[in-house]
């Protein structure tokens, strides 16, 4: 049915995995970065968070991956085009690794907090030992639909030329003059992906349920 394409939407599906797999460490990182930034009691780390978060949010994505692909060459750092949106992607998604944070954050007792510093703790030990545990715990379903999130937000890949899904897709569509097969193609590998992540999540959940 698919012939010698069929080869090409395979990789394609890899490229698009292995750009989700790639970026989403990256936000995740990013965002617990900003979310101890949002929180500290340094004044102008909390505005720092802040402005990045509300500029990134209210920014369309394929902005901020041009961006990036341009920019950084201007700034004389050289990185891989699948870096550079890699990168797009993991700071984007970031913001929203951040807010999640600071919402799981958030849930904790207060009375806990305040019997933490009781004791003589730093704002450090706090956070490693107090806080992030427990919200960590609270954001396994928030993080696995930011996570799908991504995913999906690597088909804008190939709008820059990167050789995922999406694109392979669309040389199959032009070559074949096939869209609804090809791009119900497309559909099926990216549902597989967020089933693969919600299958994931729920067994998280379950095991942060215990350790509650």
């Amino acid at each position: 049915m698919f012939g010698s394409y069929g080869e090409d939407l395979l990789a394609g599906f890899g490229e698009t995995v292995l750009v989700t797999v790639t970026a989403f460490p990256i936000a995740f990182a990013i965002g617990i970065v900003l979310a101890v930034f949002r929180i500290s009691p340094v004044r102008p780390l909390r505005i720092a968070g802040r402005l990045y978060v509300d500029v990134v949010r209210n920014s369309p994505l394929l902005l901020i991956v041009v961006l990036l692909i341009f920019g950084l060459p201007d700034a004389g750092l050289l990185l891989p085009l699948f870096w550079c949106f890699v990168l797009g992607l993991g700071g984007y998604f970031g913001a929203y690794v951040c807010e999640t944070v600071c919402s799981g954050i958030r849930i904790v007792d207060r009375g806990q907090i305040e019997a933490a510093r009781a004791i003589g703790l730093p704002f450090r030990r706090v956070l490693t030992d107090v806080l992030l545990p427990q919200a960590l715990r609270a954001m396994v379903q928030p993080l696995g639909t930011i996570l799908i999130n991504t995913a999906l937000g690597s088909a804008l890949g190939a709008a820059v030329g990167i050789s995922e899904l999406t694109l392979e897709t669309r040389s199959f569509n032009l070559d074949t003059a096939q869209p609804v097969l090809a791009f119900l193609t497309a559909a099926c590998g990216y549902l597989a992906i967020n089933l693969l992540v919600s299958l994931g999540v729920r067994l998280l959940e379950r095991k942060a349920r215990v350790l509650r």
